[in-house]
């Protein structure tokens, strides 16, 4: 049976802060036909508002484009080019959900991205991890949402043709998210 209120999954109804420090926001994308290369978003923030009834629970997040992360400077300075991300005039990917429904013991998150000056629904596999105390006296929550998007939908069309046949980038990018929240 799947959780459908705050309670079953033992949280508390209120407004929970995405702690930076403790969280991962990672993707991969196809090279080569080959292999993945992995990546991550340094710099991120977002809110989650629990409500009793978890459908009426709302996410919203902004991450700052300028923070890809790939481990080599040179691929990352070319993603956030006109090629790709094209920084300096779309500083920032947000997501803004507009549903949570239970799917078997989780969820899917449904809601609108921003990437490159385009928004399109996007829907991500949303799974609560835990809940507890923090050593601190507050009280945290731990969710990972995954997902896949088509970067060309979202006007990131750059790629090279191969010698061999097929392109240099793959068009999806899979999305691993491992957030841990502060309830405020």
């Amino acid at each position: 049976m799947s959780a459908k209120t705050a309670t079953d999954l033992g949280l508390k109804v209120g407004t929970w802060n995405i702690d930076p420090t403790h969280s991962q926001v990672g993707f991969s994308v196809r090279h080569m036909m080959v292999s993945k290369v992995r990546g991550f978003f340094t710099d991120f923030a977002g809110q989650v508002v629990i409500a009793e009834e978890l459908t009426a629970s709302t996410v919203n997040a902004t991450i700052k484009a300028t923070s890809i992360d790939t481990r080599d400077s040179n691929r990352d300075n070319h993603v956030r080019s006109a090629d790709f991300l094209e920084v300096e005039t779309y500083p920032e990917i947000t997501f803004a959900s507009t549903a949570i429904e239970p799917s078997g013991s989780d969820f899917k998150l449904t809601g609108n991205l921003t990437i490159h000056g385009v928004t399109k629904p996007v829907t991500f596999n949303l799974e609560f991890d835990s809940t507890g105390p923090d050593a601190y006296g507050g009280v945290r929550a731990g969710l990972t949402a995954t997902g896949t998007i088509s970067r060309k939908q979202f006007g990131l069309e750059w790629n090279a043709a191969m010698e061999t046949g097929g392109l240099i980038v793959g068009d999806e990018v899979k999305f691993e998210i491992d957030v841990e929240l502060v309830l405020a």
